[in-house]
C-alpha cells in the first residue's frame, strides 16, 4: 500500500490577511518559529501543548472520513494541530490559503500548486498524466517544469469545468494510491469576497460530503462559527481559545530546561512572560525562542533579559503592525486602540462610550464583529480583549 505518511511541521499557524483580514503572513514571520532541530519529545509537546482533547478529537473525525472547522485567532495552532493529525492517520497535506485566491482562476492556480507539492512522486505522477489525458483534456497541462497548471485564458465556463474536475482529482489519487488526503482550506470564508452568489462555496460544501478518501479542514477567526452555518451538511467545530497559564508556564520551563536554561527564581520571570503572552500560543513560542537567543553565561534568565526579548519582538513587528493599522478603518483602529489601553469586557456601556468618545449603536457593534472576524479581538465570552497580545502591548507603548 502506498504510504501517504509525512513527518509534520513544527511551524506556527501562519495564514495571511488583506484588508478584510490584517497581514497575519508578515506577524507569523516576525515571530521566530522554533528549530526543526528539536528533540522529538519536544517536537511532540511543541505541537500538543495545552491542547491534548482538541487533537484528540481532530485525529479521530479524520480518521472516519469527517470534515471539520476549527476556529481560533491567529497563532493559536489550527493548521500545526490540522498536519500532526492527518500524520497520525497516515493523510498526505494539501493546503490552500483562500486569502490568496483573489478570484476563481487564481483559487484553481493555488491548488494545482498545492497538488504538485503533495502528489510528487512517479507514480503519483503517472496518475495526473492520464487524467490529463483524460477528463482534464484541454483544461490543464504541464509547464516546462512538469508542474500542472489550468491552460491560460480559460473563460467562465471553461475555468468552471477545470474547477469541477480538479477538485475532484484529490479524491481519484487518493483512491487509486490506497491512501486518504486532507485538504486545509485557510481562512476559508475570505472566498466570499469575490464569489458573489456563493455558486463555488456551494460546490465546495457538496464535495466535502460526497467524497471518501479526502477530508476537508476549514480554518476560520472565531467569528466565523455563526456567520455561514451549513444547514444542509453542519461541520464538526473545534475551537481553539487562549492557553491557560499554568499549561504555557509548565511548557516554558520545559522546553528551557532542554536548552540548559533556568528562569531565575528570586525574581518574578514567569509572571512577566505570562503577563506579556495572555495565553497565546504563537507569542509564547516566539518570545521562548527570543530568550534562547539571549542566552547567558550561567544559562539563568532574569526580569532583565525577558524585558529585552519583548523590547526586541516589539521592533520586529513594528512595521507590521503600522501597516495592519493602516489597512483598517478608522473606527477599527479608534477601538483597537481604547481596549488595549483600557480593557473592558462591556466596550458597549454607555459609561465606556462616553469615556473614550465612541460611536454609539451600530457602527460600535460594527466595529466589534469586524475585529472579531479579523481574528484581532476576542468576543464576549473572552472579555473583548485583543487577541494578539503583542500588538496590545505595541499599542500600549506607542500610545503611552
Amino acid at each position: 500500500m502506498f504510504s501517504f505518511r509525512a513527518h509534520p511541521s513544527t511551524e506556527t499557524d501562519d495564514t495571511a490577511h488583506n484588508i478584510e483580514n490584517p497581514p497575519e503572513s508578515n506577524y507569523a514571520a516576525g515571530r521566530e518559529t522554533l528549530s526543526t532541530e528539536l528533540p522529538e519529545e519536544l517536537s511532540v509537546s511543541l505541537e500538543l501543548v495545552g491542547r491534548p482533547a482538541e487533537f484528540q478529537r481532530i485525529v479521530q473525525i479524520l480518521a472516519r472520513d469527517g470534515d471539520l472547522l476549527i476556529v481560533g485567532v491567529p497563532g493559536s495552532g489550527r493548521r500545526t494541530l490540522v498536519r500532526r493529525a492527518a500524520w497520525e492517520i497516515e493523510a498526505r497535506v494539501l493546503e490552500v490559503d483562500c486569502i490568496r485566491a483573489t478570484d476563481g482562476e487564481r483559487f484553481v492556480q493555488l491548488l494545482c500548486e498545492s497538488l504538485d507539492q503533495t502528489f510528487c512522486s512517479a507514480i503519483a505522477q503517472a496518475l495526473i498524466q492520464a487524467w490529463l489525458a483524460g477528463p482534464a483534456s484541454g483544461l490543464f497541462c504541464l509547464s516546462p517544469e512538469g508542474k500542472l497548471r489550468p491552460v491560460r485564458s480559460l473563460n467562465r465556463e471553461y475555468l468552471w469545468q477545470a474547477f469541477e474536475q480538479l477538485i475532484a482529482l484529490p479524491q481519484v489519487l487518493a483512491e487509486s494510491l490506497g491512501g486518504r488526503a486532507v485538504l486545509i482550506l485557510q481562512s476559508f470564508p475570505h472566498i466570499r469576497s469575490w464569489d458573489r452568489n456563493g455558486m463555488w462555496e456551494t460546490f465546495l460544501r457538496r464535495e466535502i460530503k460526497r467524497q471518501t478518501q479526502v477530508s476537508y479542514v476549514l480554518l476560520a477567526t472565531i467569528a466565523e462559527v455563526t456567520t455561514q452555518p451549513d444547514q444542509d451538511n453542519p461541520l464538526e467545530i473545534v475551537q481553539l481559545g487562549p492557553l491557560s497559564d499554568d499549561t504555557l508556564a509548565a511548557w516554558v520551563r520545559e522546553l528551557l530546561r532542554a536548552s540548559g536554561q533556568t528562569l531565575d527564581p528570586l525574581e518574578p520571570v514567569m509572571e512577566l512572560f505570562l503577563s506579556a503572552v495572555q495565553g497565546h500560543f504563537g507569542d509564547a513560542l516566539a518570545l521562548t525562542r527570543r530568550l534562547q537567543l539571549l542566552r547567558q553565561t550561567d544559562g539563568v534568565i532574569r526580569k532583565q533579559q525577558v524585558q529585552q526579548a519583548i523590547q526586541s519582538l516589539l521592533e520586529d513587528l513594528s512595521s507590521v503592525f503600522e501597516s495592519l493599522l493602516l489597512l483598517l478603518p478608522g473606527s477599527q483602529v479608534q477601538l483597537l486602540e481604547c481596549l488595549a489601553l483600557d480593557p473592558t469586557d462591556k466596550p458597549q456601556s454607555r459609561e465606556y462610550i462616553h469615556k473614550h468618545c465612541l460611536s454609539r449603536g451600530g457602527s460600535l457593534q460594527g466595529a466589534l464583529a469586524g475585529l472579531q472576524q479579523k481574528g484581532l479581538l476576542y468576543g464576549p465570552e473572552q472579555g473583548y480583549r485583543l487577541a494578539l497580545p503583542l500588538l496590545s502591548l505595541w499599542i500600549r507603548q506607542r500610545l503611552t
